[in-house]
């Protein structure tokens, strides 16, 4: 699948995307029409309405139509988390549905895959426009399934998809690993000293250190006259 751009002139900004902004989330929509996604970007472009949106997908690729720092006009939300965070993706043929939908909805799976990659999001990111005004809408996608939606997205993150649970849980089994054993031989000096000094509180001395921790350590190290 090839991604082509094709995006708003800036002196529609104030129109189609007028607020700039850091992106937290993925919002998933279905076109409810039969055309091709340059065909929806192009016509999304010059209609006058506040109607907009960063990607078209169809069976063959995907159009990007709005600059990803740019909020878009799409879950109904006003100036809520929706639109003003969403990276908003339309999938197209979702009228008729068929393969030509079937194919789209792949390619989609693929593109929000590869977004997630380039900002180390998990699958948790990944939301439908129908959390955000309880319209029903990615329609199709929601009739055949969300959650099959989302194992095709998990599909193309393969390994590399780590969302919180599985971050905690790997966290989590890390710890009980640790749990009871001794500091290795070369800090054993340090981690004795670190104790008598009561730096530490000599628990888990292999197990990972919070900023929170450092910096309860730095304040009982450095004298006062530093630390102010």
């Amino acid at each position: 699948m090839t991604v082509k751009m094709k995006l708003c002139p800036k002196e529609r900004y104030n129109i189609k995307c007028p607020y700039g902004r850091e992106p937290d989330r993925i919002v998933v929509h279905n076109t409810g029409s039969d055309a091709p996604a340059i065909n929806e970007i192009t016509y999304m472009i010059n209609r006058d309405e506040e109607v907009s949106f960063h990607f078209a997908v169809d069976d063959i690729e995907a159009v990007q139509g709005l600059p990803l720092d740019r909020n878009a006009w799409a879950s109904g939300d006003g100036l809520g988390p929706g639109n003003m965070g969403g990276i908003h993706i339309e999938i197209c043929y979702s009228k008729s549905g068929g393969e030509r939908f079937d194919r789209a909805e792949n390619n989609a799976a693929e593109l929000i895959a590869k977004l997630l990659r380039e900002r180390g999001w998990g699958l948790d990111r990944v939301t439908k426009h129908q959390d955000y005004d309880r319209k029903n809408c990615p329609h199709r996608t929601l009739a055949l399934g969300w959650e099959r939606f989302l194992e095709m997205v998990k599909k193309y993150l393969g390994d590399d998809c780590m969302d919180y649970e599985r971050f905690k849980e790997f966290m989590d089994r890390y710890n009980r690993e640790l749990e009871g054993k001794a500091p290795s031989g070369w800090a054993g000096e340090a981690w004795g000293w670190a104790r008598e000094k009561g730096l530490l509180d000599g628990s888990a001395p292999r197990g990972p250190l919070t900023r929170e921790q450092a910096a309860m350590v730095l304040s009982r190290v450095l004298p006062r006259e530093e630390k102010a």
